[in-house]
Parts: structure tokens; C-alpha cells; sequence
């Protein structure tokens, strides 16, 4: 079975998503900030990651820095996303190799777009 993991701080958010992306077929893991974020990505080895950037104890692109310099999270596909308007966290995280952005709220079916662009 493929693994997710889903690193949100918003319950309701994580919880969505954990139920859509376990209709994919994923099996899924969640943090609930960045200071948890890397231990359950080494834990459960993702095949992708949904990673809020806005987030107690750091934020994603903090998680994102360290899953990069993690030889065995190095070249784990991460889907940014996050409510925030600002344009310069699209262009910061369009600079990560294998990732994408998702502004909330999106529709169901840009989750599954971005899924498989990155993972197929």
C-alpha cells in the first residue's frame, strides 16, 4: 500500500484530507506541526506529502529544508498548501524540487491532479 503523510494543523483540514487521500488508495499518516513533521515522515517513508506552511513549532518549509537534506526523504514529492494570499510563498515553494502549491480551499479534484503529476 502507498503511504501519505499529511502534516496540517487544522483538525477538520487534516481529517478531510486524510479521508480523500485514503480513498486513493494511500495509506495515511498525519503531524500536526513541524516539530512532528519529520519524525512521522521517517516513520511512515511517504510516497507524497501534504504539508501546510503555515505551522506551530516552524513552518513547512522548514519540514521541507529538512526532508531535502534527508538522504532517504530527498526526493519525497511535497504538495504545499496553505490559505495564505502571499505570492511569494508560491514562488518559495515552487522553488523545491518535486512539489507543488495548493491555495485553500481547492477543489478535490486539484488534490488528485497534483497527486498524480508528482507521483506518476
Amino acid at each position: 500500500m502507498k503511504n501519505a503523510l499529511v502534516v496540517e494543523d487544522d483538525k477538520k483540514i487534516s481529517m478531510a484530507l486524510t479521508i480523500r487521500l485514503a480513498s486513493m488508495g494511500y495509506q495515511v499518516d498525519s503531524a500536526p506541526d513541524a516539530v512532528y513533521a519529520m519524525n512521522a515522515a521517517v516513520k511512515c517513508k511517504p510516497e507524497v506529502v501534504l504539508l501546510d506552511i503555515n505551522l506551530p513549532g516552524g513552518n513547512g518549509f522548514v519540514v521541507a529544508d529538512r526532508m531535502r537534506a534527508s538522504a532517504a526523504l530527498a526526493g519525497t514529492p511535497i504538495i504545499f498548501i496553505t490559505a495564505s494570499k502571499d505570492p511569494e510563498m508560491r514562488m518559495k515553494a515552487g522553488g523545491y524540487s518535486s512539489s507543488l502549491f495548493l491555495e485553500k480551499p481547492f477543489r478535490v479534484g486539484q488534490l488528485s491532479d497534483a497527486i498524480e503529476q508528482l507521483c506518476h
